[in-house]
């Protein structure tokens, strides 16, 4: 039968929805539920469990057991009963294993769960919660084998079985093959071995669950440097011994994120060859994450660390613009001046602006050849104009009127308002190429009529926001309070939070007294990089921002190109699928 003689106490640490327990918790204030299970033998399928054991311990102190012998409802195998010693009789009045886990399920709620070879138990656990419809607690687990294999060598124990360590830990209970007596021998090794925690540094729960996975050598020897980092928002930079930034991250709580590059699943190559040359993590507490993540973007851009790999040149962008003089035509430049009245971008590679210029082409009558073409002298026509894709400029067999009302207009409008005319000649074309199963031709259509919507439509929406000179937001803070942006220009000028219970207005005071001063420029980005810009629309743009005061307007084109999104959605997706299909 069950017994439950265990008190249940207030627990330090406890943070919901994380495994019950704060990995930072020390490992003396830990609440550990140490189980054991005899089975039927063979694998996890939601039965064979014969016996339960579990012993709940916290800062050497014996708090709870709970034993019982289980119904597996299927024989026993004669070689089972000679191991345990449980007959199939002890088992006829036993209750199922779906009358157990009720208590079992309680008895280890806020706590870690510790076993000897812990993925056969939790296996069986976690296949009989699936079977009988109980929702498994997904707790942190601690397995002492995996431990004991860190923790001792075998000049000091031959193997990591439990009877060993039993023996070598001189335990007060031997193991039997009996789940409360193995269970209780498990605790006796799991003290043992957090004795020998301390040698290695590790302090905490999550350490020790940690250090019990294959980390590196240089993940175990560097864990000191996250050691002394902020549980808050901001931004961490790996340093080498020069100084030299290496790695530039963000997260929402830098200590926990720094700790996890020390883990056994961090298990990139770059970032394993990273930590060998890191010699401290620099941290920059932010007030919250947009200006964790803004500030990310410029030290990756301002330093270009060598393990980051994106942000890393955001000034290296690519435009699409029409040329000065008669007959203008499209052309790749990798700046815009200020006379410059129509273009497109920012893009981020050649590929995509060409792609984009070919939607153009496909759409309008844009001559593409690259002579500098003259009102009074003619010049031979391509075989474009042969073809009828061009109205051959060069021959003057259109005028200059005709061809800006005809080619170049459209271009403007698509990338100022409109985008209306370009996409309806993109569809036909699509249209026309799908009627004649010219499909693979209709496929790079679309491709084309998706890089010129995402680009109409990126830039229309960047360009909204940094038309205005000011605009401050706030969005509530996770424990109360406001978190305040100062967005100028499209670039966050300035930050911070407001306590609870205080109105914010002091607070957007201070903010915009020591805010980043923020000149107009030219361009949809004039004065940040249009990623810094992209994540400060993305926190404008959620639902629980409030907008507090803008100095201008925020509108975008009633006919622009945002009333295109759900069209470009369903050509990229489009365009996922046949490359799905295509991939062998």
């Amino acid at each position: 039968m069950a017994q439950t003689e265990y008190v249940q106490e207030p627990l330090a640490g406890f943070v919901p929805g994380a495994g019950g327990i704060d990995p930072a918790l020390p490992l003396y204030a830990t609440t550990f539920v140490v189980v054991d299970l005899e089975t039927t033998g063979g694998s996890p399928d939601g039965g064979g469990i014969t016996e339960i054991g579990a012993v709940k311990v916290r800062g050497g102190e014996e708090l709870g057991v709970l034993a019982t012998l289980v119904n597996p409802g299927v024989p026993i195998p004669p070689f089972i009963t000679v191991l345990t010693g449980i007959t199939e009789a002890m088992l006829v009045p036993a209750p199922p294993i779906e009358q157990v886990l009720p208590s079992f399920l309680e008895f280890v709620t806020d706590a870690v769960l510790v076993a000897h070879n812990a993925p056969y138990d939790v296996g069986f656990l976690k296949a009989a919660c699936a079977k009988h419809g109980y929702r498994w607690p997904n707790p942190r687990v601690l397995d002492t084998a995996a431990l004991a294999r860190r923790v001792l060598t075998r000049d000091e124990v031959p193997n990591r079985k439990l009877g060993t360590l039993a023996a070598y830990f001189r335990t007060a209970t031997q193991p039997t093959h009996r789940a409360l007596d193995d269970a209780r021998a498990t605790v006796d090794v799991l003290h043992g071995l957090i004795a020998r925690l301390g040698g290695h540094r590790v302090d905490t729960v999550g350490d020790a669950i940690e250090f019990a996975r294959a980390v590196t050598p240089t993940q175990r020897r560097k864990r000191h440097l996250a050691e002394g980092l902020p549980r808050a928002p901001g931004v961490y930079i790996f340093r080498a011994a020069d100084d030299r930034p290496l790695y530039v991250g963000t997260s929402g709580d830098i200590a926990t994120r720094v700790r996890s590059y020390f883990t056994a699943s961090e298990k990139r190559a770059r970032i394993s060859e990273m930590l060998a040359a890191a010699e401290r993590v620099e941290a920059v507490e932010c007030a919250h994450s947009l200006e964790a993540e803004v500030r990310e973007l410029r030290l990756i851009g301002a330093h270009a660390p060598p393990y980051n790999r994106r942000s890393k040149f955001p000034e290296r962008v690519l435009w699409l613009k029409l040329t000065d003089g008669p007959y203008p035509r499209l052309s790749v430049v990798r700046a815009i001046a200020p006379g410059d009245a129509a273009y497109l971008g920012p893009f981020s590679s050649r590929r995509a602006a060409e792609l984009a210029a070919a939607g153009f082409h496909d759409a309008v009558p844009l001559r593409q050849c690259t002579h500098r073409l003259s009102l009074r002298t003619v010049t031979p026509a391509c075989a474009l104009a042969e073809l009828g894709r061009c109205p051959a400029p060069c021959e003057h067999r259109i005028s200059p009127e005709e061809y800006d009302d005809r080619a170049v207009a459209p271009f403007r409008t698509a990338t100022a308002t409109d985008p209306q005319p370009v996409v309806d000649a993109l569809l036909a074309r699509i249209d026309a190429l799908s009627d004649a199963r010219r499909y693979e031709e209709a496929a790079v259509a679309r491709s084309r009529l998706a890089a010129v919507l995402r680009a109409t439509v990126r830039m229309q929406r960047l360009t909204a926001l940094t038309g205005i000179a000011e605009l401050v937001a706030a969005r509530p803070a996770a424990h109360g309070g406001w978190e305040l942006a100062l967005v100028r220009h499209g670039r966050l000028a300035g930050a911070g939070v407001s306590p609870p219970g205080v109105h914010p207005r002091p607070t957007i005071t201070a903010i915009r007294a020591t805010a980043e001063t923020v000149m107009p420029g030219h361009g949809p980005v004039p004065r940040a990089s249009a990623e810094e810009t992209e994540r400060v629309l993305s926190w404008l743009e959620r639902p629980e921002t409030r907008l507090v005061e803008m100095s201008s307007g925020w509108a975008s084109p009633v006919a622009g190109a945002g009333r295109f999104r759900d069209l470009l959605s369903k050509a990229e997706k489009a365009a996922s699928q046949q490359s799905s299909t295509e991939r062998p």
